[in-house]
């Protein structure tokens, strides 16, 4: 239940955070059955789970721990590294997603506390660090809520998504999909949103003045979620090196859209970009809000299959392909 983000040991287990119910799931497979138990109970929404040298991360909205060899060692204590993190306290948009990086590096994001305002210098950003919390640097401002990023497999640029304002009416401003072609970008919140969206509240002059416009819109309030660059030899080549995202759905909008996977296909440089449907049938009807499941996440497998979680539902989908 509540599954979000995704991560694989090496021996083949799953890792998934969750956001309101405080756990994380370790999904095993042994060929014949799948088993889940739970790693790690009672956090306060403990949704980054990342994987490095045979050691969990797990990064909840005020702790981040370590379970050194936990795939062949399941009752491992876990390293408290959370002392060394600085972690701001504000919980509104401040679940993690995590992942280490091209570089080695732990790469997280800090979320705005409300819908709409100018937060303190601590928030609305990501941040990279060393494996051990040492190391911190900004690399971004001005991103309002990021749930999912993924580095270019032949360029090694950090792409990300982010969630657009509420409350500035059902058709704006637009979810969005950014590329950040080097560290020290700033992507434009609070002032301007989407492809050049001047808030409604917060009005600054000049306000999307030197502020990094996404690469595309991803729809109106559709929850962009996880991202991945598709780098398997399973699905057929035109998929190579192009993206797929979740978007979990609207929440708030009068007639709901996202409660899907799209594939959005891009020049290496953020040009040209397009978004297809790829995973639909989840929303059965727009008008009335009926829907029966909500993608969140997405993860590569060794054979290129690919695994989407279900927060909603509290299931995780093997998408195969076969001639």
């Amino acid at each position: 239940p509540g599954g979000r983000a995704m991560a694989r040991g090496d021996s083949g287990k799953i890792y998934l955070g969750t956001r309101g119910l405080g756990r994380v799931y370790e999904v095993s497979d042994d060929g014949s059955r799948r088993t889940v138990r739970v790693v790690a109970d009672k956090l306060t929404q403990p949704s980054g789970v990342a994987m490095k040298d045979g050691s969990l991360y797990v990064m909840a909205i005020d702790k981040v721990l370590r379970y050194d060899g936990i795939e062949k060692n399941p009752g491992v204590q876990p390293v408290d590294l959370t002392a060394k993190f600085n972690l701001p306290p504000e919980q509104h948009h401040n679940w993690k997603y995590i992942a280490f990086g091209p570089d080695g590096k732990l790469y997280v994001p800090f979320g705005t506390p409300c819908n709409i305002c100018e937060p303190a210098p601590e928030y609305a950003q990501i941040r990279r660090y060393n494996a051990d919390g040492s190391g911190m640097e900004v690399i971004a401002r001005g991103v309002r809520n990021t749930q999912g990023f993924a580095w270019h497999p032949k360029t090694g640029d950090l792409w990300f998504t982010d969630h657009g304002r509420d409350w500035m009416g059902d058709n704006g401003p637009e979810d969005e999909l950014n590329r950040m072609p080097k560290a020290g970008l700033n992507f434009g919140f609070p002032y301007c949103h989407a492809k050049g969206v001047l808030d409604a509240d917060f009005k600054k002059t000049d306000g999307c003045k030197g502020v990094t416009l996404p690469v595309t819109t991803m729809g109106p309030h559709t929850a962009v979620m996880g991202v991945i660059f598709y780098t398997g030899s399973m699905f057929p080549k035109e998929y190579q090196n192009s993206m797929f995202i979740a978007r979990k759905g609207s929440w708030n909008r009068t007639v709901k859209i996202g409660f899907d996977v799209v594939n959005v296909r891009a020049g290496a440089d953020g040009k040209g970009a397009k978004v297809t449907p790829f995973m639909t049938g989840f929303l059965e009807d727009p008008k009335e809000a009926k829907f029966w499941g909500r993608p969140a996440y997405l993860l590569q497998m060794p054979d290129g299959s690919v695994l989407v979680s279900d927060e909603q539902l509290g299931a995780i989908y093997r998408i195969s392909y076969s001639k």
